[in-house]
C-alpha cells in the first residue's frame, strides 16, 4: 500500500468513526432511546467525544515520531477539526436543549459558573486553531501559526478542568483524562514550554 493509499484509508476510517456515533446519537435521541435524561446524555456524549478526539489528535505527533511513520501527520488536522465539530455540538446541545435557546440565560451561566466560563475559553481558542488550520492561512501567518497552535496544550488542560468541575459526583473518569493529558504534556514538553512565560 502506498503512502497516499494509507492516508486515504485512514481518513476514510476517521470520517466513519467520527460521524457514525453522531448519527446514532441523534437518531436515538429523537426515538427516545437514550434513557430518562436524553438531553444530558447528548451533552455529555458530545463533550466527551470532543475531548477524546483532542487527545487522539495530540497523540499523532508522538506516534509518528516513535514509529517513524511521518504520513500519520497528514490526518492530524482532520482529527482536530472533528474535535472542534464535537465541541460545537456540545455547546449547541447545551444552548438549544438544556437552556431552551435562552441566550440571556446562557450568558448568565457563562458569567456565574466557572466551569462553563473555562469551557467557553477553551472553545474560543479551539475555534481560532480550527479557522487557521488550513494551508493558505498557515503560509500567510508564518511563524505565528506555530505559536498559535502550541496553545492546543492549554486547551487540553482547560477542557480537563471544565470536565472535572462539571462532574458533581464520581470524578474518577475526569481524573483519568487529567493523567492522560499530563502524559501528553510531558511527551510534548518542549512545544508546550514555548507558550509559558520566560523565567529570564
Amino acid at each position: 500500500m502506498t503512502q497516499n493509499q494509507k492516508v486515504f484509508t485512514l481518513k476514510t476510517f476517521i470520517h466513519l468513526a467520527a460521524l457514525t456515533p453522531v448519527i446514532w446519537l441523534y437518531l436515538s435521541a429523537f426515538s427516545d432511546g437514550l434513557g430518562a435524561d436524553p438531553v444530558q446524555y447528548v451533552i455529555h456524549f458530545t463533550g466527551k467525544g470532543a475531548l477524546n478526539l483532542l487527545l487522539i489528535t495530540l497523540c499523532v505527533s508522538p506516534l509518528a515520531q516513535k514509529f517513524k511513520q511521518g504520513w500519520l501527520m497528514q490526518v492530524r488536522r482532520l482529527l482536530g477539526l472533528y474535535s472542534f465539530f464535537y465541541a460545537v455540538l456540545h455547546l449547541a446541545n447545551f444552548i438549544l436543549f438544556d437552556l431552551q435557546n435562552n441566550w440571556s440565560l446562557f450568558i448568565n451561566e457563562v458569567i456565574k459558573r466557572p466551569y462553563i466560563t473555562i469551557g467557553m475559553v477553551a472553545l474560543l481558542l479551539l475555534t481560532a486553531l480550527s479557522v487557521t488550520s488550513f494551508n493558505a492561512l498557515r503560509r500567510k501567518m508564518g511563524r505565528n501559526w506555530q505559536k498559535l497552535h502550541n496553545w492546543v496544550y492549554v486547551i487540553l488542560l482547560l477542557v480537563c478542568v471544565h470536565y472535572i468541575w462539571s462532574v458533581k459526583a464520581n470524578i474518577s473518569q475526569p481524573l483519568i483524562y487529567f493523567m492522560l493529558a499530563f502524559v501528553l504534556l510531558a511527551l510534548r514538553y518542549k512545544k508546550f514550554s514555548r507558550i509559558l512565560p520566560s523565567s529570564r
